[in-house]
């Protein structure tokens, strides 16, 4: 397996009292996890419609009841799981303070149709914000990790900010739209700015794709907090600016569910940003 430790040991400007040894035990859980009960479910379970709607397979299940456990052991908080009931979720959000944030497997219709595209997703919040984030593609083996203040990385290998910008008409874009945003969906499938198009079936992927230089732009109608607690910090830290369809501060207001403009570079950014809210229909 690749390196997981960030050099040193304390995480230099780090928001939050973790070390390099706290972090490297979270991503290896993680990593343990996705190994022990995703990989081997992978084309052999199938999955059945929640009750909003949403598919959910015995993976899901069995990877959200093992990281509990493990996070748990690392970090004795309250645990926010997407499989959860309801009211247990609203539960923990209303109660605050510090604890674990997790979506088992993100990408689940990916994941039931044999699509080798889907991640484990976990973060550990203060609150409303992530202090930690880890996201682990059990396919490509590939761990992403990010602390706030202290930098993101790939199996140990720091994501540094991009080197070289892009043009918007040069850019790749992972786009993922409801109907409430037509006239936006429409001016994109008729007049799109970019170079490329994507929808991946992975939110949490495709933030750390972007991090990673992946992908250069990256817009969404609305993810729950755990499709993007882990991957926004991820993508911040690794020098992408973001922010919400109407509000500048991505980490501001309610957090439940939050719209997506994200950008590999601030330059790249605000062309990205004046351009999506240039097309969304009045308040």
């Amino acid at each position: 397996m690749p390196p997981t430790d960030p050099p040193g040991g304390a995480l230099p400007g780090a928001a939050s009292p973790l070390t390099v040894e706290f972090t490297s035990r979270v991503v290896r859980a993680v990593r343990a996890v996705a190994s022990a009960e995703i990989l081997p479910r992978f084309r052999t379970v199938a999955a059945r419609r929640k009750a909003d709607g949403s598919l959910v397979t015995e993976a899901d299940l069995a990877t959200q009841h093992a990281l509990a456990a493990a996070l748990g052991a690392l970090e004795p908080v309250a645990f926010l799981g997407e499989e959860m009931p309801e009211a247990e979720q609203h539960r923990v959000r209303e109660a605050g303070g510090r604890h674990w944030c997790v979506d088992p497997l993100d990408g689940t219709a990916n994941f039931s149709a044999g699509v080798p595209y889907f991640a484990v997703s976990v973060a550990l919040m203060e609150g409303t914000r992530p202090l930690l984030g880890v996201v682990v593609d059990p396919i490509a083996d590939e761990a992403y990790f990010a602390v706030r203040g202290a930098g993101a990385w790939r199996d140990g290998f720091a994501l540094p900010p991009a080197s070289r910008e892009v043009t918007l008409a040069e850019a790749v874009a992972e786009v993922d739209l409801r109907r409430s945003l037509a006239h936006v969906r429409h001016e994109i499938k008729h007049r799109p700015p970019f170079a490329k198009r994507l929808t991946s079936g992975s939110t949490a992927l495709a933030w750390c794709h972007l991090a990673a230089g992946r992908r250069d732009l990256f817009l969404h109608a609305g993810q729950k907090i755990w499709d993007y607690a882990a991957g926004a910090l991820i993508a911040e830290e690794a020098g992408a600016a973001l922010c919400t369809l109407r509000e500048d501060d991505f980490w501001a207001g309610p957090a439940w569910d939050r719209s997506v403009i994200a950008a590999r570079t601030p330059a790249l950014f605000s062309q990205w940003r004046d351009w999506v809210r240039a097309t969304l229909p009045p308040r």
